[in-house]
């Protein structure tokens, strides 16, 4: 495994550069792309929406009976002697 007297990665010097780069690279990120997404955003709920309807409708029941018939008793008829 790992030996215990060994300092990790992130608290090694190198790791410590790497967590600021990444730190200032998601930090402009954020800041220049805002407008993008913030732009995209309604399109972005119309799409849901449809999703929703495609992925969430396996809670209905549907597929167990459709119409008047759901809900039902089904008629058995006595089966007949030969």
């Amino acid at each position: 495994m790992s030996d215990p007297s060994m300092p990790s990665f992130w608290r090694s010097r190198s790791g410590m550069v790497l967590l600021g780069f990444l730190i200032v690279i998601g930090f402009f990120l954020i800041t220049e792309h805002t407008a993008h997404v913030l732009g995209a955003l309604p399109y972005l709920l119309l799409a849901a929406c449809p999703l929703m309807h495609l992925f969430m409708h396996h809670g209905h029941g549907h597929g167990h009976g459709h119409g008047a018939d759901q809900g039902k008793p089904t008629l058995t008829l006595p089966e007949s002697k030969p």
